[in-house]
């Protein structure tokens, strides 16, 4: 399977810890205590990717043969493994469904049939019919067109479609369209809260200004980076027993104590 690859790229200069973590005017209560615990200083997330990166590796993340088939790998893995989402996405690509005219021409009840491994089916399938219809209705069914538009415009009107919250608009643009936002997951919330740069409660948008904030543009460390957390939260950084002494990032959890 051919799959959207991403360089490694090189550690940027750090985070200056005299400015704020935050746009002007704007107050982040999530992230009040442990922004007072360590004086506003910046998560050092260069040295998290460094040391990831040696880890693990390039992730070429996110899987796919084309812009579409992304988009609807991340519409339907929300709430489920990406490998009950490959069975659902084989089974479209088998049944040629796998476009957005099909899916928008398809019978529902099929739609829902051909997506049952990826789980809450009958809700993913309207939202996939959903994105379709606002393909056709706002760019002509042309994938070009809706990714030629500019990224603040293109992620408010993502996110005004059926099924479609910040983490999947952000995959959408980032993996499928090469815009440069960086997408915000559970492990990328746990990791930062776990390392107490966030508390628990931190909002989607102003974790994602963390790293937009420190790398801004910059499209393929947002990809290799979302990729690399993932990798992390999936194999140390579980919610349940973690492996935090086995974990590559687990030294810079010993000097926050």
């Amino acid at each position: 399977m051919k799959s959207v690859k991403s360089a490694a790229k090189p550690a940027l200069d750090p985070i200056s810890t005299s400015e704020p973590l935050t746009p002007a005017g704007v107050h982040i209560s999530g992230v009040s205590e442990p922004t007072q615990r360590r004086e506003a200083a910046a998560p050092p997330l260069d040295e998290y990717y460094n040391s990831l990166f040696t880890a693990f590796g390039p992730q070429h993340w996110w899987p796919g043969t084309t812009q579409f088939e992304i988009i609807v790998g991340a519409i339907l893995t929300q709430n489920t493994s990406w490998t009950n989402v490959e069975r659902a996405i084989a089974n479209l690509r088998a049944a040629g469904v796998l476009s957005p005219t099909a899916i928008d021409q398809v019978s529902l009840g099929r739609l829902q049939s051909l997506i049952r491994s990826s789980g809450y089916f009958r809700q993913k399938a309207r939202k996939l019919k959903a994105f379709c219809r606002f393909l056709r209705s706002q760019y002509g069914g042309s994938l070009r067109r809706m990714f030629d538009t500019p990224t603040i415009m293109l992620r408010e009107k993502l996110l005004g479609v059926f099924g479609i919250g910040p983490e999947t608009a952000d995959s959408i643009l980032l993996y499928a369209g090469g815009h440069p936002v960086f997408v915000v997951d559970g492990y990328a919330k746990r990791l930062l809260a776990r390392h107490g740069w966030i508390g628990q409660n931190a909002k989607y948008e102003e974790v994602r200004w963390m790293f937009e904030r420190h790398s801004p543009g910059n499209t393929r460390w947002f990809n290799e980076f979302h990729a690399l957390i993932v990798n992390t939260g999936k194999k140390f950084c579980r919610t349940q027993q973690p492996l935090c002494d086995q974990c590559p990032l687990g030294r810079y959890l010993e000097e926050s104590r």
